[in-house]
């Protein structure tokens, strides 16, 4: 078979399937020293629907990443039953392919499925917490780059630079719930590429500013406590109306960078329900969004990883959340519609050619 077709059949099939280490060391597995330059994420659906979606990954990508497919709710539908064919489904399309795969997401305050919500005592919650990240991990090492252990931990507007998100986890396990995400999942697979991963810290905007300063100094925490944190993810869900702040972003990841730490951009994609304009203009605008960002966060280093949210604008969540008030639709990724390139991929292009 050729790898297209081959993939076309892992896809087929898997429908009928589904109805520690210190804080600053890097790990040292042969797939996680693969170079993984640029990726998309993708849900098994769209796969399954559009084929011309995973011959666009497997002709633009080095990598990929679940949506869905990795998250409590899909995973885990009860307390005793883990469901991983969907997950396993992508990661035969991304091997098949000659891509890498990353894990998204294992603790985050949204998505966390009814069942676990009727545990009433701290010792269930932790149990089940424990139980769910460890048996993941384990059952993909060796198998995927990175993982994304704790997902945005910071609240919108933080009011100081210790402001933490309240989360179901919070009011169960405290504060620990972050350490001990990343504790379990580098018990689980010492060698795997264990991140946080945060939002709207690119741009001038004063509740950015302030969201940046709190994620700083929650990573400087983790890393002061010996907590395994080995990369930062910048997930870059850009606003196309606001420009990045390229100064206090650069000073930001030199400073990550400084404390021994691998910086990723895992979502990124721009919003332009704000933007006036024909599409070719707008596109000219996204692209300059995305230039700066990738030109801030290159000074101190190259990016070694860049993951869009999705790679067609016809299969952006984008669409489905910002409408545009003219009704046209939102051209937040690197290929149209119709799977045509954008200037955006030839900025992620610009960035990824020597990765």
């Amino acid at each position: 078979m050729t790898r297209l077709d081959r993939r076309e059949f892992l896809l087929g099939s898997a429908a009928t399937l589904a109805a520690g280490a210190t804080a600053s060391a890097a790990p040292a597995s042969k797939l996680a020293q693969r170079r993984p330059g640029f990726g998309a994420a993708a849900t098994l659906w769209d796969l399954q629907a559009d084929p011309r979606l995973g011959e666009a990954i497997s002709t633009y990508c080095t990598q990929v990443v679940p949506v869905l497919e990795l998250k409590w709710p899909m995973l885990r539908p009860n307390a005793h039953t883990f469901n991983f064919e969907r997950a396993d489904a992508i990661l035969d399309f991304a091997r098949d392919n000659d891509l890498t795969m990353r894990g998204h997401a294992l603790a985050w305050y949204h998505d966390i499925p009814d069942w676990t919500k009727q545990i009433k005592d701290t010792r269930g919650v932790e149990r089940a917490y424990v139980d769910h990240i460890g048996t993941v991990v384990s059952y993909y090492k060796d198998k995927l780059t990175s993982w994304d252990v704790v997902n945005e931990p910071i609240p919108d507007n933080p009011r100081s630079p210790k402001d933490r998100r309240d989360t179901f986890w919070t009011q169960h396990l405290g504060q620990g719930w972050i350490p001990l995400a990343f504790r379990t999942a580098a018990a689980a697979d010492p060698l795997v590429k264990l991140a946080i991963n945060e939002y709207d810290i690119e741009s001038a905007k004063d509740s950015f500013i302030a969201k940046r300063a709190a994620y700083r100094n929650l990573i400087m925490d983790l890393l002061d406590r010996g907590v395994p944190l080995h990369a930062v993810g910048l997930q870059s869900h850009l606003h196309a109306e606001l420009e990045i702040d390229t100064h206090g972003l650069a000073e930001f990841v030199t400073e990550l960078r400084s404390w021994g730490l691998d910086v990723l951009v895992t979502e990124l994609d721009v919003d332009d329900q704000k933007l006036a304009g024909s599409p070719a203009q707008r596109d000219a605008i996204v692209a300059k969004r995305v230039d700066d960002l990738l030109t801030a966060i290159s000074t101190s280093g190259p990016v070694r990883s860049i993951l869009t949210w999705g790679l067609s604008d016809r299969y952006s969540w984008i669409n489905g959340t910002f409408a545009r008030a003219d009704k046209q639709p939102n051209r937040p990724l690197p290929l149209d519609g119709e799977f045509k390139p954008k200037p955006f991929l030839d900025v992620i292009s610009k960035f990824t050619r020597d990765a």
